[in-house]
């Protein structure tokens, strides 16, 4: 299996996932303040929204890969 194979494989997948799910969340920690012994953290939870035509151009592009980027044997 060449580059070219795997890439178009992982864009259709990635795509399938987007179409799938929509969304994915992530949180990252930061410190708030330290006074002394103490310490606070605030934990933020981000959101991100994954557009529809970006699923569907992932699945359309990774298609065109596998189909026509095979070049001459």
């Amino acid at each position: 299996m060449n580059a070219l194979k795997i890439v178009s494989i992982l864009l259709i997948v990635a795509g399938v996932l987007g179409l799938a799910y929509g969304r994915f969340s992530y949180s990252r920690e930061t410190a708030g303040a330290k006074i002394g012994p103490l310490e606070l953290s605030v934990n933020e939870t981000k959101r991100v929204d994954v557009p529809l035509w970006a699923s569907i151009g992932a699945i359309v592009v990774g298609g065109g890969l596998l189909v026509f980027g095979r070049g001459k044997p």
